[in-house]
């Protein structure tokens, strides 16, 4: 398994976005914003709380008896343990983030998606099969179409976007609403799980809502051209390439948005074979 990877900040203090491999794993998160006008329980904020789920998360799916549920749950609660006596756990307003991540294991590629970050698997003859959790999508649905009113960067805008967080911070985790990495282990029994035969499996791409846009959001490119450019050009181009669609349309009027432009991660998946050499010149990671 080769891995390439590239991450970019969008609008923000912080990219909230996080990456991590093994010779035999990848984790990608996106760490749910929090509005500077909303409360928030934990004094580490969301770049701290996806580092420290990532780094149990690498760790865990290093151990092949351990199943990726499992893993997403005993990291959870590793985490909990960190801040508990200082952050308020209880509360709504903790830091969450989405999941995506895959193993080798053998002679087959594990897989886990927690939320609406994506997974992308060529498979050859079978065509392109994409892995997501769109739950957040069909909640909140009167606030969402709100915050998705233009003209992004706006005072207006923003404090519809608020409103919507507030309206999501109340269906985040339970039953009828969206599931996240937060605070609550039982979150893992929502992610969506699998295996797939190695030998199937020509090329993956992992990505975050921010690095997907190209496709599901301004639909300038489809799931095959995006693993492509993933493999003639690599993971930054795709980042540049978003860039570049979003600076066209800065106010969002053409493909109306939560950002002008959102943190994005891709890692990029190559299982090693002939017909799937690196680039020349490319670094692998």
């Amino acid at each position: 398994m080769q891995v390439s990877m590239a991450s970019a900040q969008g609008v923000g203090s912080a990219n909230e976005d996080i990456i991590l491999a093994s010779p035999t794993g990848v984790v990608v998160l996106d760490g749910l914003s929090a509005p500077k006008d909303l409360p928030m329980g934990c004094v580490h904020g969301t770049p701290w709380f996806v580092r420290q789920l990532s780094a149990y998360l690498i760790n865990l799916i290093g151990d092949a008896a351990v199943p990726l549920r499992e893993a997403l749950r005993s990291a959870i609660s590793e985490v909990n343990d960190l801040h508990r006596d200082s952050c308020a756990l209880s509360q709504e307003a903790v830091p969450a983030s989405t999941v995506v991540m895959i193993r080798e294991r053998g002679d087959v590629l594990d897989y886990l998606v927690l939320s609406d970050n994506m997974l992308v698997l060529d498979l050859g003859d079978e065509g392109i099969r994409v892995i997501t959790d769109k739950r957040v999508e069909e909640v909140a649905g009167k606030e969402m179409r709100a915050a998705l009113q233009g003209p992004t960067g706006t005072p207006e805008h923003a404090a519809r976007v608020s409103a919507l967080v507030t309206v999501q911070r109340h269906l985040r985790n339970r039953p009828g609403g969206y599931w996240v990495a937060a605070t609550d282990p039982d979150a893992a029994d929502e992610a969506t799980v699998g295996s797939i035969n190695l030998v199937q499996v020509r090329q993956a791409a992992l990505l975050t809502d921010g690095a997907s846009r190209l496709v599901d959001s301004f639909h300038t490119m489809n799931w095959e051209q995006l693993l492509d450019l993933l493999r003639t050009e690599g993971p930054a181009a795709l980042l540049d390439r978003t860039r570049v669609v979003e600076l066209s349309d800065p106010a969002g009027e053409r493909w109306p948005r939560f950002k002008r432009s959102d943190d994005a991660t891709v890692a990029y998946v190559r299982i090693s074979s002939p017909a799937f050499l690196p680039p020349e010149g490319q670094h692998l990671g």
